[in-house]
């Protein structure tokens, strides 16, 4: 992401970490109603459509469609009950938008593999656009889902772009970004160095709850970023090197809003082949500036290799991270460590909430 200029910031004392078969043929298929939420979860789980219709993606040409866009380009604006969009192994060399007026989508691979469907490209923040202009971070996204109600299953999302070109200068690429509410990600990957992976929301007032289990995350710089209140769980966050071969970087960078939750990390590890110390796991992104935002992020019941700083937190822009929200619980592995001024533990009775249910609020992911 683009670093904000310093700006004056009222000091505060740090808080807690405180009928859709389509003409092309495609078929209905039962939604199942299992939940698949992890450890800690206690929310109810919501009454799932009763089906959903499929469209069948395949690069060699037997399904409905060879592109993923195609297939997100049929779907019905307000589609108002869960449409599949099935993808067979392949990589799609492709940009995706989900609009937010085509909500209710599922995007599955066809096998329980994340890596046997591609979705990747290589847009950067400094790459020129037709006409003029380059994309900016938010715009780098090889897919973006700006609906509602999302599902993706069994894929992944990858940006290739190499840093090494020295041609552009901002070289910030999203692999996946999500801004809408309620987005479900399962047996997902999401691949690149510099913000791989952009959780936000429709805006500053709006909420934008995502669940991630069992994925693989992998980056360098802020690689999991933005204002959603989102929860990581039973995940493999992977660091990796720069392009230069270096180590160095930054996992998690939340620009919460105040009053609203940030990023939960739990039940998962933390590690990569990296140096020794070189990583922190966060820092708070006040985006554009905004001295009002109170970013927030919670690393608890994860094993963290060495790679983690002894010191995981750091500044950022001129914003103090202990001005805002971050803190551990029961962190395990040689990178973890005991609670000091430098590093913020939550007690067994704050830690009560912290859990997935109370990041989700009401809302249990369907699968």
């Amino acid at each position: 992401m683009t670093l904000s200029p310093r700006r004056p910031r009222r000091r505060r004392p740090a808080p807690l970490i405180g009928s859709l078969a389509l003409a092309t043929g495609v078929g209905l298929v039962a939604a199942p109603a299992a939940g698949w939420l992890g450890d800690g979860a206690r929310a109810h789980a919501a009454t799932p459509p009763a089906a959903a219709a499929t469209i069948v993606v395949a690069k060699d040409g037997s399904g409905n469609y060879t592109t993923v866009q195609a297939a997100v380009d049929a779907v019905p604006a307000n589609n108002p009950s869960a449409l599949t969009i099935s993808v067979k192994p392949g990589t799609y060399r492709e940009t995706v938008k989900i609009p937010a007026n085509k909500p209710h989508i599922r995007l599955v691979g066809t096998t329980s593999g994340k890596n046997d469907v591609t979705i990747v490209y290589n847009n950067a923040s400094g790459t020129p656009k037709p006409g003029g202009g380059t994309y900016g971070t938010s715009g780098s996204a090889t897919v973006a889902v700006e609906a509602d109600d999302f599902q993706a299953r069994n894929l992944q999302f990858v940006n290739d772009f190499n840093e090494a070109n020295s041609a552009i200068t901002d070289k910030q690429a999203v692999a996946l970004r999500t801004a809408g509410d309620r987005i479900g990600l399962d047996n997902i990957g999401a691949v690149g160095d510099q913000d791989t992976l952009l959780l936000d929301s429709a805006s500053k007032s709006a909420v934008g709850r995502v669940y991630i289990n069992n994925a693989w995350i992998q980056g360098n710089v802020d690689f999991i970023f933005g204002r959603a209140s989102a929860v990581i769980n039973k995940s493999a966050i992977r660091l990796a090197k720069r392009y230069d071969g270096s180590s160095g970087g930054y996992v998690a960078a939340p620009s919460t809003a105040a009053g609203k939750k940030g990023f939960l990390f739990i039940n998962s590890n933390i590690t990569g082949d990296v140096s020794s110390r070189s990583f922190y796991l966060g820092r708070p992104w006040h985006a554009g500036g905004d001295a009002s935002l109170d970013p927030q992020a919670i690393v608890r019941n994860t094993d963290l290799s060495a790679a983690i700083k002894t010191t995981p937190w750091t500044d950022m822009s001129g914003f103090s991270w202990k001005d805002d929200r971050f803190g551990e619980y029961k962190n395990t592995g040689a990178g973890s460590g005991a609670a000091s001024t430098d590093r913020p533990q939550l007690t067994d009775a704050q830690a009560a909430d912290y859990e997935i249910a109370d990041w989700l609020g009401g809302w249990q992911p369907s699968a």
